[in-house]
C-alpha cells in the first residue's frame, strides 16, 4: 500500500524534492498526517465584480473573500477512510484574516482508475475537480486541475467554462529556509486571473493513530460520484 499520490505519480514521484516526497506520503499506509503553518506573504483577487461570488463560496468553506499581506496561515494533511470506503486526505487551509479566520476545505481521493486524483471542495462536497501531478526538473510538484463538476441531490453537471476555472498549485523546497513554497492562481480562460495566494510554512508531522481526525476537519457531506 502506498499514499495516494505515489499511486499516481508512478515513478515521477521519486523526482520530487525529498522534503516534498515525505510531505505527499501523509496516508494511510504511513500513518503520517502533516500540517503545515506560515505566512500567506499576499492573497489577491481579481476585479471587484468577484466578491458576490467568493462571499458566496466561503458559506461553505469555498475560496477566500478578502485580499490580504503577511497573514498566518495553517494546512492540515490528515488521512481517514471516508464513508464510501476511500483513503482521503485533507486538504483544509486556514487563513487568519482581519475580522476572523477563513477556511478554503478540499478532501482528495484517488480515481477508480488511478489515473488522476479527484479533489472534492468545500463543506459538502457539492463541486469536484480532477487534478493532475507532475514533478518539474527542479523537484518541486505542479498540480493543475482538470473539468470541473457540480453535484447536488440528482444534479450532476459539468460546469461550463464560461463560469468555471483552472487552477494551478506550485509547491517547492527551499533548503535555505528549510520552508515550504507554495504558489495558487485560479483564472478563468474568458475573463483571467481571479484568485490566488503564495506564501511559504514549516511542516511538522503527527501519528494518525495516536491523534486521529480533530472534530470539524472532516466535511459534512460526502460524495460518492467520482
Amino acid at each position: 500500500m502506498t499514499s495516494i499520490f505515489r499511486a499516481v505519480m508512478g515513478t515521477d514521484f521519486d523526482r520530487l524534492h525529498p522534503q516534498l516526497q515525505r510531505r505527499f506520503s501523509v496516508g494511510l499506509s504511513t500513518g503520517e498526517a502533516c500540517t503545515g503553518q506560515g505566512v500567506m506573504d499576499r492573497i489577491w483577487h481579481g476585479g471587484p465584480w468577484l466578491k458576490p461570488f467568493l462571499t458566496l463560496g466561503t458559506t461553505r468553506n469555498i475560496l477566500v473573500p478578502r485580499t490580504g499581506r503577511n497573514v498566518p496561515f495553517t494546512i492540515e494533511n490528515v488521512p481517514y477512510v471516508d464513508t464510501y470506503g476511500r483513503e482521503t486526505v485533507t486538504f483544509v487551509r486556514t487563513f487568519d484574516l482581519p475580522g476572523g479566520p477563513r477556511r478554503f476545505d478540499a478532501q482528495m481521493v484517488l480515481s477508480p482508475k488511478g489515473d488522476r486524483i479527484l479533489d472534492y471542495l468545500g463543506t459538502h462536497q457539492h463541486l469536484a475537480t480532477d487534478l493532475h501531478f507532475t514533478a518539474e526538473p527542479d523537484g518541486s510538484l505542479l498540480i493543475s486541475s482538470g473539468e470541473h463538476r457540480f453535484r447536488e441531490g440528482p444534479v450532476d453537471v459539468r460546469v461550463p467554462e464560461l463560469i468555471g476555472a483552472t487552477a494551478q498549485v506550485r509547491e517547492s523546497y527551499d533548503d535555505s529556509t528549510a520552508r515550504f513554497r507554495i504558489q495558487v492562481q485560479v483564472v478563468n480562460r474568458y475573463f483571467g486571473p481571479l484568485f490566488g495566494y503564495e506564501g511559504s510554512f514549516k511542516a511538522t508531522y503527527t501519528n494518525t493513530q495516536r491523534c486521529g481526525v480533530r472534530p470539524g476537519l472532516r466535511p459534512v457531506r460526502e460524495e460518492s460520484r467520482a
